[in-house]
């Protein structure tokens, strides 16, 4: 699925704005510039990096109550998928936290809220952090399991959780639930067939 396509998709079943496809282009030439200098996101996506990164994380804007006052985006990486949903955000009161452990990457997201002015904040490695979001989102983070030990155990307050997974998905969830299960629902990926987003309630 090449840019052209996507951008038509976000617009019309996404509801993405001329503004934030705007700043999604902007997004999306950063993370391939510095892809030449450090590793943001795997060579051999560099060319479906609309597809495989940017509506990948856009498709959460779903599940997403905006309403709330924060969301937290475990393992960010690149901004995958917390600074795309910000993009989309128009709730002036929705902040976005963006946890990463690698100092280059927490670098490069500070340099990119600051060029498009989003209102995302950028934190270290989730065990040393405060997690006191109502959504938390994560992507190629970590198995399940441990998905959902780091949100019982750091995170302060229930939440929903909401992962982008892939085709294992309800294997991971039959593992993780052998000592205590949790309400979730498992929704199709708009990018891939096989890949699922689990949605699943976290009540302290």
């Amino acid at each position: 699925m090449q840019q052209l396509e996507v951008i038509n998709l976000l617009k019309n079943s996404l509801n993405f704005s001329d503004h934030s496809i705007e700043k999604l282009k902007k997004f999306a030439n950063l993370v391939l510039k510095e892809n030449q200098n450090y590793n943001l996101i795997a060579k051999s996506t560099e060319k479906q990096i609309w597809h495989r990164h940017i509506l990948d994380s856009a498709q959460l804007v779903k599940f997403i109550d905006f309403n709330v006052s924060s969301m937290a985006d475990l393992g960010t990486g690149a901004g995958f998928p917390g600074l795309v949903l910000e993009i989309f955000n128009k709730n002036k009161a929705f902040h976005v936290k963006l946890y990463e452990k690698s100092p280059l990457k927490r670098r490069f997201l500070k340099s990119v809220i600051n060029e498009l002015s989003l209102n995302a904040e950028v934190l270290g490695d989730v065990r040393e952090e405060v997690i006191d979001s109502e959504i938390i989102i994560c992507r190629a983070f970590k198995k399940l399991d441990q998905i959902i030990q780091v949100s019982r155990e750091i995170a302060q307050k229930p939440h929903k959780l909401m992962i982008l997974k892939g085709q294992n998905a309800q294997e991971e969830i039959k593992n993780s639930f052998k000592t205590k299960k949790y309400p979730y629902k498992l929704e199709s990926s708009m990018t891939n067939k096989d890949s699922k987003i689990i949605l699943m309630e976290i009540n302290k």
